[in-house]
């Protein structure tokens, strides 16, 4: 097989990376160009859709004028993104109004509005959802409400990743594509007919002519035109495909394609994933396409894993959370036995989101006593992501589904006593890979196999190599295990307080 060079663009929260491999099993170079995530007001969260344009042609010309890049052998591009960010165009393709992004809270009326409107059993039953902030109906109610001029104007629904492959081919974005994901993500798409659902999009007067076409990662859905050539460096006529999900081109591009396969996740909010071969469905958790075509995600997400690390060293602890300091609290909580001299944390310090799925959670210190220091408490947040990492697990498995192995990824896994915990919590090996690239490295090997640079899905594994195997400790299991129950009563105990705070 001839050497073949892709690109991978993922549209971040705080920037835009593009990252450029070869077929076998190079990552060339990457270039990331930083922008802003604006909150206006409290529990929002808004983008501009210019700045996804501008960072992605500024990172594909770092790519361009990278040494390693060869034009001749460029074979495909594919774009990642958040999902579902909700993207508002008029009939120009214009946005006419910043994005709406996937973890704005603003829609919480809108959102308990439409669960006493929708029937939830049946909504679940065809979605895999319960309405919730996260949904397109809610924040676009929202939008109704509040500002209707925006709605007047809009004649085009779609996501972050699908405006930014719509540039790149010169297409109109309504006729372009509209990934697979952002359609079961938004709450509209029924799963089992693969087609929109009229009577849960009536209520926010909607029909499917506001959607792009669905169309699955694999698909070529335009090319590079000379505009974009001219504006990146690249070639024009270069095969652009439908694009990623962003956790799900993550979790690929980690290894994650075989039934049982499970990747957590230790990024800012915590994530756990689960590979199946069948369309299953949990009320407890999330469910998406994987890449590979007939396989799905069973997924779960925490709303605070690294970013509550960052609040207990900065804030409270009053370090910088740079390296240096957390190498240093890794020794210190490295002194401390497993299970933290008794201390248990809850970490829903932004509510919850799955497998609790309680907005009024809120976090706990638990069992502190005068002997406890500052290591105790940032052994127990990292114990505390860990146990929210085994409930999900214990929700997997209480529905029949087992766990095969255990992958990681993210900045969390910098840290050796992280991803011992994890190791220990779980029972289980963890492997994971350091300085992973994520989701910019799955969505260019989509587009590789949409092009026929890679004969299998398996040739992920060509970019695996850097690995390291975490083994659990047995002599922690028993400490552990008890720290774990007294962690889940917790919860259950104090759950109806929550709303009192």
């Amino acid at each position: 097989m001839s050497e073949t060079q892709l690109i991978g663009v993922d549209i971040g929260t705080t920037g835009v990376k593009a990252a450029l491999i070869d077929n076998q099993g190079a990552l060339l170079c990457d270039h990331t160009v930083p922008h802003d995530l604006h909150s206006p007001h409290a529990g929002w969260a808004e983008e501009d859709p210019a700045d996804w344009i501008a960072g992605a042609e500024a990172a594909l010309r770092g790519v361009s004028a990278h040494p390693a890049f060869d034009a001749a052998s460029l074979a495909g591009i594919g774009v990642s993104g958040m999902v579902p960010a909700m993207v508002m165009l008029d009939g120009e393709g214009r946005p006419v109004r910043p994005s709406i992004q996937q973890n704005d809270a603003r829609a919480f009326a809108e959102a308990d509005e439409l669960r006493q409107e929708i029937d939830q059993d049946s909504l679940f039953a065809r979605t895999g959802g319960f309405t919730n902030q996260q949904h397109i109906a809610p924040r676009l109610r929202w939008v109704q409400r509040h500002e209707p001029d925006a709605w007047t104007k809009t004649t085009t629904l779609l996501g972050s990743y699908d405006f930014v492959t719509a540039h790149l081919t010169g297409k109109p974005p309504a006729n372009c594509s509209l990934e697979i994901n952002w359609a079961i993500e938004s709450g509209l798409f029924d799963l089992h007919t693969g087609r929109w659902a009229p009577d849960l999009m009536a209520a926010v007067d909607l029909d499917e002519g506001y959607f792009p076409p669905v169309r699955q990662p694999v698909e070529i859905v335009g090319e590079t035109t000379q505009e974009i050539a001219a504006r990146t460096g690249l070639p024009a006529g270069i095969p652009v495909v439908a694009g990623s999900a962003d956790h799900v081109a993550s979790a690929f591009a980690a290894g994650l394609r075989d039934d049982g396969d499970t990747l957590i996740k230790f990024g800012g909010a915590g994530d756990i994933l689960y590979c199946s071969s069948n369309l299953i469905t949990d009320p407890r958790l999330f469910i998406d396409a994987h890449d590979i075509p007939g396989m799905y995600l069973l997924n779960g997400c925490m709303a605070a894993s690294g970013s509550l690390v960052k609040w207990l060293v900065q804030d409270i602890l009053g370090r910088e959370p740079n390296k240096a300091n957390l190498m240093a609290l890794d020794a210190e909580a490295l002194a401390i036995p497993a299970g933290s001299d008794g201390v248990i944390v809850l970490p829903y310090f932004l509510g919850e989101k799955t497998p609790i799925l309680d907005p009024h959670a809120r976090g706990v210190i638990f069992g502190l006593d005068l002997s406890h220091r500052p290591a105790h408490l940032f052994r127990a947040v990292l114990e505390a992501v860990i146990y929210g990492f085994r409930h999900h697990v214990d929700v997997l498995e209480s529905a029949g589904h087992h766990p095969r192995r255990y992958l990681a990824t993210n900045g969390g896994v910098s840290s050796p006593i992280w991803r011992q915990i994890a190791a220990d919590v779980l029972g289980a090996d963890v492997t994971s890979f350091q300085g992973h690239p994520g989701s910019s490295l799955g969505v260019a090997f989509v587009a590789g196999m949409a092009t026929g640079a890679f004969d299998a899905w398996s040739d992920i594994d060509r970019f695996l190599q850097n690995r390291v195997v975490n083994e659990p400790n047995p002599s922690h299991r028993a400490i552990y295990d008890q720290r774990y129950a007294t962690y889940r009563e917790l919860y259950e105990r104090l759950r109806d307080l929550f709303p009192r705070g």
